[in-house]
C-alpha cells in the first residue's frame, strides 16, 4: 500500500500528522529538497505533498527529476499566508480537501 507524504514547515507538521499523513519536518527550502530527492526513490511513496514555495526553489536538476516522474505523484500544497495562525492554515487546508470544516482547538 502507498502512502501519502507530506513536506512541510515543523509549525504546519502537526496538523497534517492529526489528518493521519506520514510528515517530513523541512526548516527550509534546501533541507526540503534533501528529503523530496531521497522519498523520489521510496517504493512506499504513492503522494508526495509539498509546500508550493519549497517545490519552487528546487534547484534545477530536481525540479525537471519531479517533472518526469510519474512515481510518486508530487503535489504543492499552499504555504501558510503570513499573519495566519497555524490552526487556520491546517483547517483551510482541510476544509479544501474533504469539503468539511474542522476546528482544531488547543
Amino acid at each position: 500500500m502507498f502512502k501519502v507524504i507530506v513536506i512541510t514547515d515543523p509549525e504546519s507538521a502537526t496538523g497534517f500528522r492529526l489528518a493521519g499523513s506520514d510528515v517530513k519536518e523541512a526548516e527550509d527550502s534546501l533541507e526540503a529538497s534533501l528529503i523530496l530527492s531521497s522519498l523520489l526513490h521510496d517504493e512506499e511513496a504513492g503522494i508526495i505533498a509539498i509546500r508550493e514555495d519549497y517545490l519552487a526553489n528546487l534547484d534545477k536538476s530536481l525540479y525537471e527529476q519531479v517533472e518526469k516522474c510519474y512515481h510518486p505523484v508530487i503535489i504543492p500544497i499552499p504555504a501558510p499566508r503570513k499573519g495566519d495562525e497555524v490552526s487556520s492554515y491546517v483547517e483551510r487546508l482541510l476544509r479544501r480537501a474533504i469539503g468539511y470544516n474542522v476546528v482544531m482547538r488547543s
